[in-house]
C-alpha cells in the first residue's frame, strides 16, 4: 500500500509505522491519522505480533500533536468523538498487539496522548514531552485528561497541562512515563531487539491481556450528571474569545492575549 505521509515495514513479525512528515513536524493531521490508522489494520492482517511507531532517525520533533489549522472554529467541541486524534488514539489502544513508541524528539500536544497510548515507550535522551493545550486555549477532552491521570498521577498531570513546558527524558524515566532512557546510537537496536523478545511469547495471551489492561485501567464509572458538567466546563472554553484568539495567535505566527473571557 502506497503511502503519503508515513512509511510501513513488515520484518521478521514485526511492523514498523515512520511519520515521514518533517516538513509539517508530523502534525496529526486528519491525512496523516488516516494512514496511521491504514497501517495498523493492514500490519495485524498481515500477522504482525509488535508494532513500532517512530519518526525519522534524526527527527528534532517526533510529532507535534494535533494539525491546529484543522480545529474547528469557535462553538464546536475541537475534540469530538470523531475527531481524528481522538480516532487514532482508540485504535491504538485497541488492537490486539503491542505497540511501542520509540521517541527521538520532541512529543507536543496531542502527540503526547499518542505516545501514551502506546503500550511501551523508549526514548532517547533528546525526547521531551509538552502538553500545550493551554497556549492555544484548547479544552482537552476528558477521557484524555483521565489517560494522563491513569498514568503519571493527579499532580504531575496538572503540571505538565497547567505550564505547558517540556517534561524532559529523564524527569519522563524518573515517573514511569518512559519503559527506557537508552543513548541515541542505542535507541534503534534496543527498541527492535525487545520487539524481538516480545514476538517470542503468545500473541493471543498478550492481546487478551492488553485489553484487560486497558478495560481495567478505565473501570472509573462517571454519574450522568458528572460527565454532563465535564462536557460543560469544556464548553465554556471551546465557546470564548480565548479560544478563538488562541487560535488566530497560533496561524499568525504570535504570542495570544488571552482574556479569561
Amino acid at each position: 500500500m502506497q503511502y503519503i505521509y508515513i512509511t510501513t515495514q513488515l520484518k521478521d513479525e514485526i511492523g514498523t509505522i515512520t511519520l515521514s512528515n518533517p516538513k509539517r513536524r508530523n502534525a496529526l493531521s486528519k491525512s496523516l491519522v488516516d494512514e496511521v490508522i491504514q497501517a495498523l489494520d493492514a500490519l495485524r492482517k498481515s500477522k504482525a505480533r509488535v508494532i513500532i511507531l517512530r519518526a525519522l532517525a534524526g527527527s528534532k520533533v517526533w510529532s507535534a500533536g494535533h494539525e491546529v489549522t484543522e480545529l474547528p472554529l469557535p462553538r464546536r467541541d475541537p475534540l469530538s468523538y470523531s475527531d481524528p486524534l481522538i480516532t487514532v488514539l482508540r485504535e491504538i489502544q485497541s488492537i490486539p498487539l503491542p505497540v511501542i513508541a520509540m521517541i527521538e524528539g520532541s512529543v507536543w500536544g496531542g502527540a503526547c496522548d499518542l505516545a501514551l497510548s502506546c503500550d511501551i515507550l523508549i526514548g532517547s535522551p533528546s525526547a521531551n514531552f509538552c502538553m500545550t493545550p493551554a497556549k492555544i486555549g484548547v479544552p482537552y477532552n476528558a477521557s484524555g485528561i483521565l489517560h494522563f491521570i491513569n498514568i503519571m498521577g493527579v499532580n504531575i498531570a496538572k503540571e505538565m497541562f497547567f505550564s505547558a513546558q517540556p517534561m524532559s527524558a529523564e524527569k519522563a524515566e524518573r515517573l514511569g512515563i518512559l519503559n527506557h532512557l537508552v543513548p541515541l546510537k542505542e535507541l534503534e537496536e534496543f527498541t527492535y531487539a525487545l520487539a524481538r523478545q516480545i514476538a517470542l511469547n503468545s500473541p493471543l495471551s498478550i492481546s487478551v491481556i492488553k485489553e484487560q489492561i486497558r478495560l481495567l485501567a478505565s473501570a472509573y464509572p462517571l454519574s450522568p450528571n458528572t460527565f454532563e458538567r465535564v462536557q460543560g466546563l469544556r464548553r465554556l472554553v471551546y465557546d470564548s474569545e480565548d479560544y478563538a484568539e488562541g487560535i488566530k495567535a497560533f496561524l499568525e505566527k504570535r504570542p495570544p492575549e488571552f482574556k479569561g473571557e
